[in-house]
């Protein structure tokens, strides 16, 4: 593994790659089932997240989830 970055919202994130997309949110200290996530432009199901592998230059949208009333 080696240091390497993935675009998040935007913005340069520094990450060890490769590594799963779940692996990645638990990194950034959000909970999977707590957010939606695009991958190079395409939705990701929660299922996924697990088995999605991010590679450099990659690029993610992240929307947490909010609940209430």
């Amino acid at each position: 593994m080696k240091t390497d970055t993935v675009t998040a919202n935007g913005q340069p994130v520094s990450t060890q790659l490769p590594c799963t997309l779940e692996a990645f949110l638990v990194a950034q200290g959000l909970l999977p089932r707590s957010v939606v996530v695009e991958h190079n432009g395409e939705a990701v199901a929660p299922s996924e997240f697990a088995r999605r592998q991010l590679q450099t230059g990659d690029r993610l949208e992240i929307v947490k989830i909010v609940a209430g009333g």
